[in-house]
């Protein structure tokens, strides 16, 4: 995992943890972490669902998806899988799928958003967590990610979800602050190159989105 992933894992880590909690995800679970390659997702799930759950580690990127898959499986069943998220296809259908900082740079969202839909048992969940990342700021100058192809995506989650037909239980927005040394500011420097030294920095909040499709 790069340096900034491990930053980016640690600040952003509270809305992880939320939205796994608010789920009640439990031992035994079957779960699919789609852009497996971009965090450490794969392995907060597998950590909850033990060796009687199992994990899909998916990633266009077989080297960094295999990084991940390897840590998880310490902890559960993981099967790695080489595919983009526009092209998601399981051999059985999950209790979730679970995407983070990934819809920001496909090329279509919604077509993602879609596939995570059709792979979750009825009435089993989808979890999507974006970012606003024209809402961050430092010294009170909005950021922007002109890299990314939907840098402002979070705002746009909650309708990507309904549109694919499922029901939204929760949704919210979390965004990490702080002023001087820390993780944050290291974690800004490693994004931009920037030092933001002293300036208070509040990075692009994340939208979390948990939608379930409904019960047949």
């Amino acid at each position: 995992m790069s340096e900034l992933q491990g930053l980016r894992d640690d600040v952003y880590r509270r809305p992880l943890a939320t939205a796994l909690s608010r789920l009640g995800l439990s031992e035994g679970w079957c779960c699919v972490d789609v852009g497996a390659g971009g965090g450490d997702v794969s392995v907060a799930l597998a950590e909850m669902v033990g060796q009687d759950g199992r994990i899909y580690a998916v990633d266009s990127d077989p080297r960094a998806r295999d990084e991940v898959a390897h840590a998880a499986a310490a902890h559960a069943q993981v099967i790695a899988l080489t595919q983009a998220g526009e092209d998601l296809i399981l051999p059985e259908q999950v209790d979730l799928a679970f995407c983070r900082f990934l819809l920001m740079h496909v090329q279509d969202p919604a077509v993602v958003v879609r596939r995570m839909a059709k792979v979750v048992k009825p009435g089993s969940w989808v979890v999507v967590q974006e970012p606003i990342t024209s809402a961050g700021r430092i010294d009170g100058i909005p950021m922007s990610m002109p890299g990314a192809q939907h840098p402002d995506i979070g705002a746009l989650t909650p309708a990507l979800l309904r549109d694919a037909g499922l029901i939204i239980s929760d949704a919210w927005a979390e965004a990490p602050a702080s002023v001087g040394p820390g993780p944050v500011a290291e974690y800004l420097e490693s994004l931009t190159g920037v030092d933001p030294g002293d300036d208070p920095v509040v990075l692009p909040p994340l939208v979390t989105v948990i939608g379930r499709r409904p019960p047949q």
